[in-house]
């Protein structure tokens, strides 16, 4: 095994200790104390208690998969973003597939929530679908806008995504204006990014996307070493290039759509986790992607512990506690860009 090779195994074991560490802390700490012994003799059944299986398997548990794995989605589809724009400071906030999927769900809430209300499965099932749907409907306005003479235009792409997201972002606030006082402070909540409701049903419609689309992208992972070179020496070596950048910009968009349908709008893990770990092994998007996936793990998860504990018994939606270590983060990408 090459150095680089060995130095992503220890980077993905170190952080991989970091984030069960932090899965154990989310899991045990809160106002509902529990011991590892509670937890893992209710988990293996080997002692049922109603109150222990209550906070594990129906708030504490759910909600610590569904950080995890909506980490992995952002921190892996950030990677892809900025190596197809060849542009550090892309995120899919910035491209405005976040604002698409918010819109979506206010329409939903403001719309159809009450007819679906005690329907069982499908009014847990229909908010996460149209997520879904609106952030698949923003990212073709993207796509649509940013091809020019035949050709995917990367710079046409962030600014049509900001243009996009502005719209959408308008649309939602229009919307959440007309609604009663309760819905407009859950669509408010959910819009700024949380996973307070997070159950298994919301686990199930998301992770077909992550078992799909990231195989997808890690088998590309080459194509995007190869996307920072200018795209006239990459089409010399024999690469579809507007072909290649679709496929895994709408794969990207599918992982973000996902989880942005079930949390809400998460940004600055798909800007910070491709940053740090480039920082940790280096340019090959072979070994920059699981780490990111993984940082983007770790970072949600710690967020969201921060996010329902800080503040006990109130809480803090997670997009907040990103926000406010993704905000200087990015102001100082922005200064370093500059020099």
């Amino acid at each position: 095994m090459h150095k680089e090779g060995k130095k992503t195994v220890i980077t993905m074991l170190v952080l991989t200790v970091l984030i069960l560490i932090s899965m154990y802390i989310s899991l045990t700490y809160g106002v509902f104390e529990l011991t590892i012994r509670d937890v893992f003799r209710t988990i293996f059944r080997i002692e049922t208690n109603a109150d222990f299986e209550l906070v594990i398997f129906d708030f504490r548990l759910p909600r610590i998969v569904i950080a995890a794995l909506v980490g992995l989605g952002l921190g892996i589809a950030g990677a892809v973003i900025q190596g197809i724009t060849r542009n550090g400071l892309a995120d899919s906030g910035i491209l405005g597939i976040n604002a698409g999927a918010g819109a979506a769900i206010v329409i939903f809430m403001f719309f159809f929530q009450d007819q679906v209300q005690g329907s069982g499965w499908l009014s847990v099932m229909i908010m996460p679908i149209f997520g879904l749907i609106g952030g698949l409907i923003a990212s073709l306005f993207i796509f649509f806008f940013s091809w020019k003479n035949g050709t995917f235009d990367t710079g046409r792409l962030i600014l049509t995504g900001i243009a996009i997201g502005s719209g959408f972002g308008a649309l939602s606030m229009y919307i959440s204006l007309k609604m009663k006082a309760s819905d407009f402070e859950m669509a408010t909540v959910w819009v700024s990014g949380s996973i307070y409701n997070a159950n298994w049903i919301y686990i199930a419609s998301m992770l077909p996307w992550l078992l799909i689309l990231i195989p997808i992208i890690y088998k590309k992972a080459y194509l995007l070493d190869l996307f920072q070179l200018e795209d006239i020496s990459t089409k010399s070596l024999g690469i579809a290039v507007e072909k290649e950048k679709s496929i895994l910009l709408l794969a990207s968009i599918g992982l973000v759509s996902a989880c942005v349908s079930v949390s809400g709008s998460i940004g600055f893990i798909g800007l910070m986790a491709p940053h740090i770990a480039r920082q940790l092994v280096g340019i090959n998007h072979r070994h920059v992607l699981p780490v990111c996936g993984a940082i983007g793990m770790l970072l949600v998860v710690v967020s969201d512990f921060i996010a329902k504990n800080v503040f006990a018994p109130a809480e803090l939606p997670v997009g907040i506690v990103i926000s406010i270590l993704g905000v200087p983060y990015f102001l100082f990408l922005l200064v370093k860009s500059r020099a």
